[in-house]
């Protein structure tokens, strides 16, 4: 296998991906498939929403695809936004607005535990496949940083003083929840 389908429209994402794949794999997102449909996110999981996109792509395009699903959970929220980390504020995915209402929502909490989850649901051959990736950490009083996206200036990882949005693409693919994930994937596809 020498190319494979990225189930998402994020093209921040493909581009995360593309980076951590660096000469292994080559990845194309659904725009280079001529998707353009917003892929169904309706199941309570991670996982059960990475394999319904990828079974959309997989049922409608008739190629081999992964998918993922990311959250933010946050231990002193009930571990929200979860599922709906993209829509935290409201269904225009706006990022500034996700990360005003996480900050307004800790305000006075002193746990600010907090981690990232990624769910890869992999269909080759028509066989599902799942991969996990957590990053664990805390939630910023501030933004911090202007690298990244999504969540990345407010979410500063176990072991470092630095948001996500403060370190190079390298640094963060190394230890976030979408590099361990991706590296899983990728391990799963040199054995095939």
């Amino acid at each position: 296998m020498n190319e494979i389908i990225f189930a998402t429209g994020n093209e921040n994402k493909v581009k995360e991906v593309k980076f951590a794949l660096d000469g292994i794999l080559s990845i194309k997102g659904l725009k280079d498939i001529g998707c353009t449909t917003d892929l169904p996110e309706t199941k309570d999981t991670f996982e059960g929403n990475a394999l319904q996109k990828a079974q959309y792509v997989v049922d409608n395009f008739k190629v081999d695809c992964f998918s993922e699903d990311t959250g933010l959970e946050i231990e002193a929220l009930d571990m929200k936004p979860g599922i709906y980390t993209a829509r935290y504020a409201g269904p225009n995915r706006d990022k500034n607005a996700n990360m005003d209402l996480v900050l307004k929502n800790l305000t006075g909490k002193t746990n600010r535990k907090a981690r990232f989850r990624t769910a890869i649901a992999l269909i080759v051959n028509g066989k599902p496949h799942i991969f996990e990736g957590i990053c664990n950490g805390k939630i910023a009083t501030e933004r911090m940083g202007n690298e990244g996206f999504g969540y990345d200036p407010i979410f500063i990882p176990d072991g470092f003083d630095r948001s996500f949005a403060q370190m190079s693409k390298a640094e963060k693919n190394e230890i976030s929840h979408r590099g361990i994930a991706i590296r899983k994937l990728i391990a799963f596809l040199k054995d095939k």
